[in-house]
């Protein structure tokens, strides 16, 4: 079986945020996969996607913060700033994060550890709804 779906997420401020629990409601054929895997891709270039840590909000904090220091704003050297001093480094970001993650189905969920959740890395200060696109594939 192959399923693919465009899920459009709701706006989110800038920051990283769990959508694991937004993505399943939006996705009601994973209900189907006995056994499978989900591809999850975001088609943009200011945002990400990664899997981490589910249960300390301070771990998305953090994430913030570092990011926000590892790739700063306002650099004298950036030459791409046509949409804001956000514009560049959002795209660095979302580079070193990625655009995509791959996680195990069972049973018609997410098989994930315990402490995991996937994330919607946000870049920019109004990046406005996000689209993934789904890519499921299993055995029902």
């Amino acid at each position: 079986m192959w399923i693919q779906k465009e899920i459009v997420l709701s706006p989110k401020k800038r920051g990283f945020h769990l959508i694991t629990d937004e993505v399943l409601q939006l996705l009601p054929e994973i209900s189907e996969v006995s056994v499978g895997l989900a591809h999850i891709f975001i088609q943009h270039t200011s945002a990400g996607l990664t899997i981490n840590e589910n249960a300390d909000p301070t771990v998305r904090q953090d994430f913030e913060q570092f990011f926000n220091r590892t790739v700063p704003e306002d650099e004298p050297y950036y030459k791409h700033i046509y949409e804001g001093s956000d514009d560049l480094p959002s795209h660095i970001k979302s580079s070193l994060l990625g655009h995509s993650v791959s996680v195990p189905v069972t049973n018609g969920r997410f098989n994930m550890g315990i402490w995991q959740g996937l994330y919607l890395c946000e870049h920019r200060n109004f990046g406005g709804a996000r689209t993934l696109l789904v890519t499921l594939q299993g055995q029902a």
